[in-house]
Formats: structure tokens, sequence, C-alpha cells
């Protein structure tokens, strides 16, 4: 089954939420990068078994609050995630139907959910993309999503270790400008943070500040 949620909504005094809705979609390539669909409105709910593919479209919804980045990524429940409440029932949905962690952001004010999908087939995997001041990006993918030996992170050279919510990746400093945290390169199963438009610190920040969602 592949479940999707697309939301954008402001974090904080002027956000704005969305309600994902789901419809089918198709299964998708290697990319780490989500697609952003039309906005339209939605919620959250799910599908039958029978249903292997779903997607959704994004809306506005009222201004909901979320916590600022935590300094580590210790579990905790979906509540604590960035976005409105159905964007935080589609991680708890994600985490109680696969068998491996699941993450989710916790990003400051003026940050948002952009996008999201998930599928259980195949092992299952989940990405969601969160959009914040100036255009900047930061996305995740997490699961079975990736078939490259590569990892599906952006070309350019290992710059070490970095965190990923309680967990320890490599970061990858691309040399189209973004910057990855990679966990479990090429291994069937990977975590993958990827940011668009941040500096490496504020970037290496939010993804050592992933949270580790408890089903």
């Amino acid at each position: 089954m592949l479940v999707a949620v697309i939301a954008a909504g402001c974090i904080g005094a002027d956000q704005t939420t969305d309600e994902p809705s789901l419809t089918p979609t198709s299964t998708p390539t290697a990319s780490t990068e989500p697609t952003v669909e039309p906005t339209a409105s939605a919620v959250a709910t799910p599908t039958p078994a029978a249903t292997e593919d779903v997607t959704p479209v994004p809306t506005a919804s009222p201004p909901d609050a979320s916590p600022t980045p935590s300094p580590t990524g210790a579990a905790a429940s979906g509540n604590a995630c960035t976005g409105n409440e159905s964007n935080r029932t589609f991680f708890s949905q994600v985490a109680a139907a696969v068998d491996w962690p699941v993450y989710c952001a916790i990003l400051p004010a003026r940050w948002s959910v952009d996008s999201g999908q998930y599928r259980l087939a195949g092992g299952g995997w989940m990405r969601i993309a969160y959009t914040g001041p100036g255009g900047a990006r930061f996305e995740l993918a997490e699961g079975a999503f990736c078939d490259d030996p590569e990892g599906c992170v952006p070309l350019g050279p290992d710059a070490g270790q970095a965190a990923f919510g309680d967990m320890t990746g490599t970061l990858i400093a691309g040399d189209d400008g973004r910057d990855a945290v990679v966990v479990d390169r090429g291994a069937p199963r990977s975590w993958v943070a990827t940011g668009i438009g941040l500096d490496t610190e504020t970037f290496k920040r939010f993804a050592a500040a992933l949270l580790r969602v408890e089903d």
C-alpha cells in the first residue's frame, strides 16, 4: 500500500496547515525528492489493503503551532512532529505499519509540510518534504525507497559523521549545493535527510533534531 500526505502550513504564529487527501499514484522512482501536486483539500485516512497506491493533494488550513527543534531526536509520539493533526497522524500511521524506525522533523516557525507519501509494499518507504523561509526545503526519505547502490544521495564528497535523530549517519556535501545525511547508504532500508537552500550548520541542526516516532 502506498499512502501519501501533502500539506502546506506554516509553523508558529503565521503557519497555515493542510489536511492531505488520498488518490491513486504510480510507484515512485529512486529519487529522494517528492513530487508536489496542485493544491486541493484532503484528510489522511487509512485505505483498504486492496488499494495499492494513494497520493495526496495539498491545501491551506488554519495556523497550527509546532515546537522548535530539540537537541536530540529521542523517540516520542507523532504528536510532537511539525505540521497539523493530519500530518502527525500520518507519521503515527506509518510507524505503526512498518518494521523500521520512522522519523519526522521538528522545525522552527515559518516551516510547513509541503508534501509526503508512503507505501507499504516491498518493505515500505516514506517521503516527506518541508518548506521554509526563502524557499528553503528539508526533505526526508526513509525505508526501502532506494534501489541505487550509491544510496540516492546528492553527488559530492563525504564530510564526516552527522546525526540523523538518534542515529549516526554520513554528511554529504553535495556538488549542487545540497547537503545530505545518509544512514545505511545503499542498504535495502536506509534514511536520508536533504537540505536545499540551508547553510550546513542549520541543516545539521535540523537533522540532529529528527524525532523517532513511536507507534
